[in-house]
């Protein structure tokens, strides 16, 4: 469920305030304070809806006095023409936060109909789609949230969550003379109780490296998909195996084939095509 936390609350602001919402010269020339419409959402394509809650969140934030209704839930398959939510009252309020309502529902709602098609491509398989942290400065929350929408899982929401050590760390650790089994156990033996270690790899060696040190999680990084079986062989249930590094919907059953757990698609956030949905005002 997506809630509207004070930062939620805060972005539906900055959103309203960058559109100028309430300095709309063609919506106060053209509509009247009294005049009343009804403003249906509709999907204009196939795919998954996200953030029906948080759009309508935008119109009740430009006028509270709005009767807004969902009409289908995130998590939802839409087709062309399906009614996602209904808006009623001040037809100038309803046109002032069209476009940023529309904009966080496209957004969403186009993350969670990406990530669907990669669920749905490894259905049945061990792997299980998941994020990253390449989202959009701001909008880590929702659009992780999207990501679950889709039926995705969530990897780190944030550098608190885990420690993943990545070939700057690895580097980093190398210029002081460690090597990279050296770097895990200096990680294991600081972090929290708490906190999961994973590392990043390359190759076969550094999959025994990082799995004689202890590391609970290993990132099979630009890997090919045979080099991923044999690691998954190799590592044989010791740690958590995760793919990542250019996977795409033409690859990524390929990947999952090889039994690894976790596969991460940046693309996800970092480049969706927001879904087509449009708003028809009407009028008694």
């Amino acid at each position: 469920m997506l809630h509207l936390t004070p930062d939620v609350l805060r972005l539906i602001d900055l959103a309203l305030s960058e559109d100028q919402a309430f300095s709309d010269p063609t919506t106060d020339a053209l509509v009247p304070p009294d005049l009343r419409g009804v403003g249906v959402i509709r999907s204009k394509a196939e795919g998954v809806l996200a953030g029906v809650e948080l759009a309508l969140a935008v119109f009740s934030r430009v006028d509270p006095s709005l009767e807004t209704r969902v009409l289908m839930e995130d998590g939802s398959s839409l087709s062309p023409g399906d009614a996602v939510a209904r808006v009623e009252g001040s037809a100038s309020a309803v046109l002032r936060a069209e476009r940023p309502a529309l904009n966080f529902l496209q957004r969403l709602s186009g993350i969670a109909t990406d990530t669907s098609r990669y669920v749905e491509v490894v259905r049945g398989m061990r792997a299980r789609i998941v994020d990253t942290r390449k989202t959009v400065p701001g909008l880590r929350y929702l659009e992780k949230y999207a990501v679950r929408a889709g039926g995705g899982a969530n990897h780190r929401m944030n550098l608190a969550d885990g420690i993943l050590i990545k070939d700057n760390h690895i580097a980093a650790g190398r210029s002081r003379g460690m090597s990279l089994k050296e770097t895990v156990d200096r990680a294991l033996a600081r972090a929290p109780h708490t906190i999961k270690v994973e590392v990043e790899v390359t190759n076969l060696e550094e999959v025994e490296e990082a799995l004689s040190a202890g590391a609970h999680i290993i990132l099979l990084d630009n890997m090919s998909p045979d080099e991923m079986s044999r690691a998954v062989k190799l590592v044989d249930g010791r740690a958590v195996i995760e793919a990542s590094g250019g996977i795409d919907l033409e690859t990524v059953r390929s990947v999952a084939g090889t039994g690894v757990d976790l596969i991460s698609v940046g693309a996800l956030t970092h480049s969706p095509k927001a879904l087509d949905l449009s708003l028809d005002l009407e009028f008694s």
